[in-house]
Parts: structure tokens; sequence; C-alpha cells
């Protein structure tokens, strides 16, 4: 098969598809990889790199998107890309449809086949390829949390770990999953004082047993949450519906519950955000204030840290897109059913009830297209 790996082009997007690992592994198997030029130099790997790994070089996206059978990316295209994707070419990568009516229409004008990392989903319902970014989202979270808490960047101007004989921040975290756990772990270690919220009652008592003497696990729900907003310091959303937009569990009415200089860091937002007031913003401008209270919204928290999220993201993804390139998508998506359901749109049908859900598209089931 021929794989083209372009640029990530998205604001501040540092991020590259594949590793020259990656590229050695596929071009072993006999299948031909083009890389855009300074398309991982971002993320600390040079052209040179990739041509000792087996890669050829394209000098510019719109002839990597023209040559290739399979693109491989992070992000979801953006406007400038649209016009280049084919009938019928299959494009691996993080999509978020839900969240983005725009990008949905036109993956189904271009009839590509979308297949989406979010939603390969195994039997256990884990999402192996969502896991490493979120784990590295929900780490960042408390990092970026705690540097706008500081006054001079619009925060309380509190320190989350506090000082003896002063009381440590506090922490509220919206979900228990990947993004929450590991958000927990951070806020933890830095010696705040961390709540998670979550409907799931094994999970709670999973993280009650694990986690250190300074986490609490509370049943997520409208009056709890109202309840501890009112003393947080900094909320992290880390609400997961897969392929479908986050609920809103905070509204815009509850701002004013806050404390003036609270932070809020919504690492839901690719998918449509589980906080009312917030909207995505890019690295180059990651913050607003509403009824001053401090919004973090930044849909691609990883692309900040490339170089370890270009590493975690092609441990999880490249086995898939060996067995995509090796047997063509749509017998790698009959064999392999966490494959299968990565499938979003194929050929201008939406294949995922979350996507036709999210806008009142007719839904076809994924094996018609198979």
């Amino acid at each position: 098969m021929i794989i083209g790996v372009p640029k990530e082009i998205k604001n501040n997007e540092n991020r590259v598809a594949l590793t020259p690992a990656g590229v050695s592994a596929l071009v072993g198997r006999g299948h031909t990889v083009y890389v855009q030029s300074t398309a991982g130099e971002g993320s600390g790997f040079s052209d040179a790199e990739y041509e000792s790994a087996g890669a050829q070089l394209l000098p510019t996206i719109e002839a990597t998107y023209a040559i290739a059978e399979m693109i491989v990316k992070v992000k979801e295209p953006i406007q400038s890309e649209y016009d280049l994707i084919r009938e019928d070419q299959l494009l691996f990568t993080y999509f978020h449809f839900a969240s983005y009516e725009p990008l949905t229409n036109a993956m189904i004008e271009k009839k590509a086949i979308c297949l989406a990392y979010e939603t390969v989903e195994l039997s256990d319902r884990s999402l192996p390829l969502l896991v490493p970014m979120s784990e590295v989202a929900g780490r960042m979270s408390v990092q970026e949390g705690a540097k706008y808490l500081e006054k001079p960047m619009g925060g309380r101007g509190v320190l989350l770990g506090g000082v003896p004989g002063v009381a440590p921040g506090k922490v509220t975290i919206l979900g228990g999953g990947i993004v929450g756990t590991e958000a927990a772990k951070m806020a933890a270690g830095l010696g705040a004082q961390v709540t998670i919220l979550d409907i799931n009652l094994n999970r709670l008592r999973y993280l009650s047993d694990t986690m250190p003497a300074n986490v609490s696990t509370v049943y997520s729900n409208d009056y709890n949450i109202r309840q501890l907003i009112k003393e947080s310091d900094l909320i992290v959303g880390a609400v997961l519906i897969p392929g479908a937009k986050a609920p809103k569990l905070i509204t815009r009415a509850m701002l004013k519950d806050m404390k003036p200089g609270t932070v809020l860091v919504d690492v839901a937002v690719d998918q449509g955000g589980c906080i009312e007031t917030c909207t995505p913003t890019t690295h180059a401008d990651p913050t607003f204030v509403i009824d001053g209270v401090v919004h973090y919204c930044v849909a691609n928290m990883p692309g900040a840290v490339p170089y370890t999220s270009t590493l975690a993201l092609t441990n999880a993804t490249l086995k898939y897109a060996i067995r995509l390139a090796d047997k063509g998508w749509k017998t790698a998506c009959k064999e392999d059913e966490a494959l299968k359901k990565g499938l979003n749109i194929v050929g201008g049908k939406v294949v995922y009830k979350g996507v036709s859900d999210a806008f009142g598209l007719p839904y076809h089931e994924v094996d018609s297209v198979l």
C-alpha cells in the first residue's frame, strides 16, 4: 500500500503520525511510505531520519495527499485540506466528528473512508488509540491548570500543594476514566486536595482503593457538582462518551457560584466539551475569562509536548496501521472488530451511531459497507 504522512497544520500542532521506527516497520513489510518534508521536525525527527528508515520525502502537503492510498495523521483535516482528499481514500486519524458538523459534511461529500482513532474499541470497551493521548492530556490538564492559577496568568494565586500552615488547593475532576485518573495522579502528587466524580460506582470503588489519601471519590450528579465547584480552585472536565458529544455538566449559570480566578480545564472540548462556556482555543491563545473564571480549552493539548506524544501515539497506532496496509481496510475491518468500530464515514455514508445522532444524519450499519 502507498501511505502518506502529511505535516500537521492545525495551530501549534507539532506531533507527527509516524516515527521513523514506524516508517521502517511499514517499509519492511513491502509498503511505500511518503512523508512530507519537515513533518517530523516539531517532534524532534529529521527528514534524514525518515529517509534512513526508508521513507520517500515529498515537498508539499498536496503531493502527499495526491499519491497516497492511506493518509495517516494525528489531527482531523482542517478546511484547507478538504479539497485534497479523494473519494475512497483511507484516512486514519483522530476525527471527533460529533463535535464539528462542517468536517462531518465535508467527509461525507468527499466519500472518503474515515477511520477514527478515538472510536477503535476493544471487547472490554477500552479505546486503545485514545488512551495514550488521554494519558498525556490528563497529566497536562493539571500542569496547565496549576500554571493558570498563578495570579499573573489570571488565576486566584493558589499554589495547589499549599505549604506548611497553608491549606492545599482544591481540585475537582469530572470523570474517572483515563483522563480523570491521570489528572488525579498529577494533582495528588502536587499535594492538592482532589475529588473525582463519576457515575460508575465500580470505577469509584477502584479509584478509592488505588488513589492516595488526598484523593476522594464522589458520585456525580448535579447537586454534588454544584456543591464542589463553590470551593474548587481547579476544575478538570474529563468526560467521554465515545464518538458522541460530551454532556454539559457545568452551565453558564453555575460560574457565578465559583470563586473569582477559578480555572476550568475542559479536556473534553474536542468532543464538544462538558462545560457549557468552553469553546476550543489554541496553544497560541489558550485561555479566556467569563464571569471572572479562567477557561483553558485547547483542543490539542498533547501537541504541546510532541516528542512524548508522538512516541506514545505511534506505540498504539502502528499495529493497526500495519493491518490496514497489509490487508486493505475492508478485510482488516472484517477481521478485526476493534478496527471495524473505528469506521465513522465510508463512501458518503455515516456508519457510526454517535455521529448520526449528533447531527440527525441517516445512519447505515457498518456491515453494509463491508
